[in-house]
């Protein structure tokens, strides 16, 4: 399906992000160069969807009280029209994001009102005029915000919608289960994990027969290899081997939420699924050279 608007549901939280060039010094000081941004990988995702040209990119999720107005100025400014639900009793989730010389990056992820986003949440009416729904992976690692994805991916079913699915944190799949994970998302048309994501998810450890694999349980798997590209399966079979982006990285995150909102844009555009996994690629390569998971381009209107 092509057209009509992007709808993510997702998470929206702090990032505190710290790059620092040197090895963490255990029990005494790092030096080290801190920023606090917005991010969420579903937010960052519906970001890059709106700098790739999605005329109406949507967003639910929850936020606490504390700074809902900061994030809703901020995904407004990127274009972003934003549903955001205030959380009178949780703060607003935040993620410290420890960034090495490498630009690789470690989180520790405080969920807060993420993790209390529920089915009462949720209204059929969200999907008037929209094409896809994207369900940022985060969603499936608790009970309340499992229930809401459930009730969300059925509704677009019911109305004909294609769901997607970033599987967002091997680390989570593993604590949650990789068959629960699996059965929570049945029925998603496309599956957008990493290598790791997808090696844990099928058992295989070579990332092409993890892409076939999956897309053996989903009509369209789209794996992506960091800095060695990008790989589209379907059907059994990997239908597309994109090639890696050069560039020079100091912070690699969000660089999967550019690849995400970007295909997604270009999908929702028309483009097949290889024309929009290399449009991901690219936006991946800009991604890591700035720091933070958000572009740095804003629209105002």
């Amino acid at each position: 399906m092509s057209g009509g608007a992007l709808l993510v549901i997702g998470d929206v939280v702090t990032d505190v992000v710290a790059r620092h060039r040197t090895p963490l010094a255990h029990g005494t000081d790092t030096a080290a160069e801190i920023r606090t941004l917005p991010g969420g990988a579903g937010a960052n995702a519906a970001c890059w969807a709106a700098r790739a040209g999605c005329p109406d990119v949507r967003l639910l999720a929850r936020v606490g009280t504390d700074s809902h107005d900061w994030h809703g100025e901020r995904l407004r400014r990127a274009g972003v029209r934003a549903h955001l639900v205030r959380d009178e009793r949780a703060p607003t989730g935040t993620v410290i994001c420890l960034v090495g010389a490498d630009a690789e990056r470690t989180l520790l992820t405080d969920g807060g009102a993420t993790l209390r986003l529920t089915p009462a949440d949720w209204s059929p009416a969200l999907l008037e005029g929209v094409g896809r729904l994207h369900l940022s992976g985060y969603l499936f690692f608790a009970a309340t915000t499992r229930e809401l994805a459930a009730v969300a991916m059925e509704s677009a079913r019911e109305h004909g919608i294609p769901v997607s699915v970033d599987p967002a944190s091997a680390g989570f799949i593993e604590e949650l289960g990789v068959r629960r994970f699996l059965t929570a998302v049945a029925g998603a048309e496309t599956l957008l994990p990493n290598a790791d994501e997808a090696r844990l998810l099928t058992g295989r450890t070579d990332p092409e027969e993890a892409a076939a694999e999956l897309s053996r349980r989903v009509p369209l798997a789209v794996v992506t290899l960091g800095g060695a590209g990008a790989l589209v399966a379907e059907a059994g079979a990997v239908t597309a081997r994109l090639p890696p982006v050069p560039a020079e990285a100091v912070d690699s995150t969000g660089a999967g939420d550019a690849f995400t909102g970007t295909f997604l844009a270009a999908r929702l555009a028309g483009s097949p699924p290889a024309r929009a996994a290399a449009a991901g690629c690219r936006a991946g390569a800009l991604a890591v050279t700035i720091p933070g998971g958000r572009p740095r381009t804003a629209r105002t209107s």
